[in-house]
């Protein structure tokens, strides 16, 4: 499956911005989805995923109650909505795809997008 993660941009803090991650090549529904972000200098780190369904969700502390996964298998896309966004959510952002199973381990994902930065402004 192919993945093309879009929707970053520039954004002041409290401000939102809507990520789409858009599949292709493969069955959407057969994969649980992942984003992760990776800021300058910092390791990769998990965000949060979404199983096959949309019905099971789980979040990082970091972006709880701020950020909102889905996913419309119909439209072979996910989305992260993201709210009250902080200077520290400035990030490259990543989605991933896993066959099997999802988690916080990058390495549990099999196929990953290009990424989309995101710039949070103070």
């Amino acid at each position: 499956v192919q993945l093309q993660a879009s929707g970053g941009g520039l954004v002041q803090a409290g401000g939102s911005l809507r990520l789409s991650c858009a599949a292709s090549g493969r069955t959407f529904s057969r994969y649980g989805i992942g984003w992760f972000r990776q800021a300058p200098g910092k390791e990769r780190e998990f965000v949060v995923f979404i199983s096959r369904s949309g019905g099971s969700t789980y979040y990082a502390d970091s972006v709880k109650g701020r950020f909102t996964i889905s996913r419309d298998n119909a439209k072979n896309t996910a989305y992260l909505q993201m709210d009250s966004l902080k200077p520290e959510d400035t990030a490259v952002y990543y989605c991933a795809a896993a066959e099997l199973r999802v988690g916080s381990d990058p390495t549990t994902y099999d196929y990953w997008g290009q990424g989309t930065q995101v710039t949070v402004s103070s």
